[in-house]
């Protein structure tokens, strides 16, 4: 008996278009902005219970390279999104794209808070830190979706 999933590969083709080696590059992005996003939260935690002016700068770092590299992981995943039928006929890919896209709106916000506005990082900045959590949180769920419920940007098929 075939997996569920098997089966709707060899209905719609879901290989990568923007891969090396047949690995997707969306996926190797993505840890990137995860990462300094949580980062970005880390550092103004850090720097509410200490006051050290560090985690103040480290925050403006790591919100600035989270909002660049989620621009770059995005444009991987809208590629991929716009060019593979099989991804771009799934709701779940859809639902993952505009979560992806927000948190990037709000990585950016968050870096641009800290740049225009240093004095607003607690409370303000904080908030949008814990806000960037939850659209991780929504994004890496549908991300998780695509993954494990439809096989998009595993290297088998029907024919394995």
């Amino acid at each position: 008996m075939t997996s569920p999933i098997i089966q709707e590969l060899d209905q719609h083709d879901t290989s990568s278009l923007v891969a090396v080696a047949g690995h997707p590059i969306h996926a190797m992005l993505v840890t990137f902005p995860i990462a300094l996003v949580t980062a970005t939260l880390g550092c103004d935690l850090f720097y509410w219970w200490w006051g050290d002016p560090f985690w103040h700068r480290a925050g403006v770092w790591a919100s600035g390279f989270a909002f660049w590299l989620g621009i770059l992981a995005s444009m991987a995943g809208t590629a991929e999104l716009l060019l593979v039928k099989g991804i771009r006929k799934r709701a779940a890919s859809w639902i993952h794209a505009i979560a992806g896209v927000t948190l990037v709106s709000i990585a950016g916000a968050n870096w641009g808070l800290r740049l225009a506005h240093p004095d607003a990082v607690l409370p303000l900045g904080l908030l949008v830190s814990v806000l960037g959590m939850v659209f991780v949180g929504l994004a890496g769920w549908h991300g998780g979706k695509l993954v494990f419920d439809h096989g998009i940007g595993l290297m088998v098929s029907g024919r394995d």
